[in-house]
């Protein structure tokens, strides 16, 4: 997608995860290209995460009842009653900004979820692939009972995805213990002898759609995203803008468009 079609309120809402994975990805892949837009989404992200931490627990606090009873009074004008009702929350925020203990409120099952899938499917990458005998626990020469296999573990049916057009071939699988019990790690490799991994396991709850997401942990890049119920994150030794086209085919054989 070029630079024209990528709306400011596209970003925006790429930040604050509410495009589909699919158009998620074409932003990512702007993103690679645009180092400008790049540093404008980083900002973002890091004023949101500042600013939930600062003012998320004053604004979701009851008000409390002596205030409540007047804002309920009849003899209060709607102009009266929004003034009161600001006055409050400045007074909240104006708390937060003093108080050296504030907290903000516990992330969702999703956040979670995401913030720990990167790290987690880092760590499998770099565990396996370093393997020579034993990469794998079930190689590429039995790709049917793999996936019956690793299907049946996760309780729902897993796409293995093809990669030869990329270059990559199918060493093979392994069950893997996921942050809520089974995972499944697929490992792919070209003739150069790098490696892919694409860790796989259930989110806490159907989530719908999160944004496509990258992350980067001691020289492993991952490409990674929520889809109903189901987590993966595709992980390699490779350069941002070289995974992302992987990425790319991953997900759309995934979700049954390649």
């Amino acid at each position: 997608m070029s630079k024209e079609r990528i709306s400011k309120d596209q970003l925006h809402a790429y930040v604050d995860g509410q495009l589909s994975a699919a158009d998620s990805m074409r932003v990512a892949a702007h993103l690679v290209a645009d180092t400008d837009d790049q540093a404008t989404v980083d900002a973002w992200r890091g004023q949101k995460a500042l600013l939930h931490a600062a003012y998320a627990r004053q604004l979701d606090a009851p008000i409390p009842h002596a205030i409540a009873a007047r804002l309920k009074a009849q003899h209060h004008t709607p102009f009266r009653r929004a003034a009161i009702a600001a006055a409050w929350i400045a007074l909240g925020i104006g708390i937060g900004i003093i108080s050296d203990r504030q907290l903000a409120p516990p992330p969702s099952d999703t956040t979670l979820a995401l913030s720990s899938l990167p790290q987690r499917a880092a760590v499998a990458h770099a565990v396996f692939t370093p393997e020579v005998r034993h990469p794998v626990e079930v190689g590429a020469d039995q790709e049917a009972h793999l996936t019956a296999w690793l299907s049946k573990r996760l309780g729902h049916a897993l796409r293995v995805p093809q990669l030869a057009a990329e270059g990559f071939h199918l060493v093979g699988g392994r069950l893997i213990a996921a942050e809520n019990g089974p995972g499944a790690l697929l490992m792919y490799e070209d003739g150069g002898g790098r490696r892919l991994t694409l860790y796989v396991c259930a989110d806490k709850q159907d989530s719908g759609a999160t944004a496509f997401r990258f992350a980067h942990q001691d020289g492993v890049s991952t490409f990674y995203w929520i889809d109903g119920r189901q987590a993966y994150a595709l992980s390699g030794k490779l350069p941002r803008d070289a995974l992302l086209p992987i990425a790319s085919t991953v997900y759309r054989q995934l979700n049954g468009d390649g």
